[in-house]
């Protein structure tokens, strides 16, 4: 049996380099197209609106996959579909940067999308399987780092590329990272755990993406038409009538999908429900600021950029150190201080107006990246060490599942709300910002702040009730 074992594997800081290079790519990508995009759809003669797809299509892919591919993992073995989507992911990266076609760049984008979801989906499994407990925290903090590393460096980059070259380049850029990963891996990472009397549960998989396809569809369009429309209404009631039916046929499935019986664990439900509420807090936020900054306070694009680096430049910093502590403390303590400090952070945001320093705003934005920082790594250990080996793999593409929709509701819950505040303090219903009307976006950003810190308060709350039992019962065990 070809299996990671983490107690005489030689290779786990070099199998944690590959993975942790490869979620880097990931990250990247995601996050270098986006400075590009004007200049995207002027070369392909699209709409604004057209060339979003771009985008969209990246994010649904992955998130309606992201179950199936761990799962997958935990069949056939973690290693291998972590190198199938090191390959594909590379294939997808060459074939948009050679095409001058929307449909062709949208299908290209779509293979990238299955390869992150096989990278994504994986990468957390094969680190808890390589690390021992007692380094794991300290490893997923490393992976942490890239993850912010690549959510820094995007934006500067895309915007170099598209400057001093096309955008092609983009795309092509993944090539010889994705090259010497996938050459390093077949070399070193070994195939993972197998399980060959498990079966893969195709229509549980099928009725996932019916799930999200039409969640993610409305949540991303419902900002621009309105959520009350009834396409977006049609597409949410689909997406929880796909739900209720998803959960059904898992109960009754002997290998199902995603078995329901982890959520059982206290630790695992509420590490992935603050996890989930955390990435909503944070993009509630990390959507608003771009707007405040060019519109309200009139920097420039550039000088915007440098700002929004504060935030992954210290997450940066503290995700490892934070991780490796509670390799030595435990996670419960770090989760509590993280989230409390991000709402703190959130609620200085909500402060903000027209004359307000910028020393203030990279304070604000420093307290709450600081707060982020200590809370993801560990609750990700945390999360991760809640399961069997043989679990790894879809704890994980839960885990990432989970990063994402929180992402999406996080953006829509803050448009749908700065939105709907500014109409009602204009008197008229309005979808963009307003000139000449700084008030009533400073009115509407401050009620997203408030309850974004709010959201994740409640995460706190729920955290310090946890490390409260927790250290009752050591109380009890010691006083025995």
């Amino acid at each position: 049996m070809n299996s990671i074992n983490n107690s005489n594997n030689k290779n786990k800081w070099t199998i944690l380099i590959i993975v942790s290079m490869v979620v880097f790519m990931a990250v990247l990508d995601s996050n270098i197209v986006n400075v590009a995009l004007p200049v995207m759809a002027k070369s392909l003669n699209v709409t604004t609106a057209g060339i979003q797809l771009v985008i969209t299509s990246y994010l649904i892919v992955i998130s309606a996959t992201i179950l199936f591919f761990g799962r997958l993992g935990d069949i056939i073995g973690k290693g291998k579909v972590f190198k199938f989507g090191i390959a594909l992911f590379t294939l997808g990266s060459l074939f948009c940067g050679l095409t001058s076609s929307l449909t062709v760049l949208v299908l290209s984008r779509v293979i990238q999308a299955i390869g992150a979801s096989c990278v994504m989906a994986n990468s957390q499994g094969i680190i808890a399987d390589v690390f021992p407990v007692g380094e794991r925290g300290k490893a997923l903090g490393i992976t942490g780092t890239f993850v912010a590393l690549g959510a820094l460096v995007g934006p500067p980059l895309g915007g170099f590329i598209v400057e001093v070259a096309s955008w092609e380049y983009i795309f092509l850029i993944n090539l010889p990272i994705g090259i010497i990963t996938l050459f390093f891996s077949l070399k070193i990472l070994p195939n993972g755990h197998k399980t060959p009397d498990e079966k893969m549960d195709g229509l549980g998989a099928l009725l996932f993406v019916f799930v999200i396809v039409p969640l993610f569809g409305a949540l991303s369009k419902g900002q621009e038409v309105g959520f009350t429309q009834p396409i977006i209404l049609l597409s949410f009631l689909l997406s929880i009538l796909s739900f209720i039916r998803f959960i059904m046929v898992e109960k009754k499935r002997k290998d199902p999908l995603l078995e329901l019986e982890i959520f059982k664990n206290k630790l695992f439900s509420l590490s992935i429900f603050c996890g989930f509420i955390s990435f909503v807090a944070i993009f509630c936020s990390m959507i608003i600021q771009p707007f405040y900054l060019q519109d309200v306070m009139k920097f420039s694009p550039g000088f915007t950029g440098l700002i929004l680096m504060v935030y992954p430049l210290i997450l940066a910093v503290v995700a490892p150190f934070s991780g490796h502590l509670s390799d030595k403390i435990g996670g419960e303590f770090l989760t509590f201080l993280g989230l409390m400090l991000t709402s703190l952070g959130l609620l200085l945001m909500s402060t903000l107006n027209e004359t307000s320093s910028i020393m203030s705003m990279v304070l604000f934005i420093g307290i709450m990246s600081l707060g982020n920082g200590l809370f993801q790594s560990p609750n990700n250990s945390l999360v991760m060490s809640t399961v069997p080996k043989n679990k790894l793999g879809i704890t994980g593409s839960v885990n990432a599942l989970v990063r994402n929709l929180g992402m999406v509701c996080g953006i829509a819950l803050a448009t749908g709300i700065l939105y709907n505040r500014m109409s009602y303090k204009i008197g008229v219903h309005v979808t963009d910002y307003v000139i000449g009307r700084n008030d009533a976006f400073i009115y509407g950003m401050r009620i997203v702040y408030i309850t974004a810190a709010c959201i994740c308060l409640s995460g706190a709350i729920l955290t310090a009730l946890r490390l409260f039992r927790t250290q009752s019962k050591l109380a009890k065990k010691i006083g025995k």
